[in-house]
């Protein structure tokens, strides 16, 4: 999801001279990635994507890597983004 908005805040930025407009689409266009994304995983939040394994601490690593999550989990999520990203900007051409 981080590197979504970061796409989205490179295509969009904050507007440089055009101001608030131009801020705001930035802002709709991360709403949009989000909520489309909770849309169909249930939740943006990675904790809750995770079933409640914590990275930050050692068992939650090891329960991360023991269940195989990144593959299982954050890939799917990453592509998730991918794709809606794609629909974004394809968006914005036409």
């Amino acid at each position: 999801m981080t590197g979504g908005i970061l796409v989205i805040g490179l295509r969009y930025g904050r507007g440089g001279g055009d101001g608030r407009p131009a801020a705001e689409l930035t802002y709709g266009k991360t709403t949009e990635l989000m909520d489309r994304f909770a849309r169909k995983h249930g939740t943006f939040i990675c904790r809750k994507l995770l079933d409640g394994c914590d990275l930050a601490t050692e068992e939650g690593r090891k329960q991360f890597k023991d269940n195989d999550l990144a593959n299982k989990i954050c890939a799917p999520c990453v592509q998730t983004v991918a794709d809606i990203l794609e629909e974004i900007l394809s968006e914005a051409r036409s």
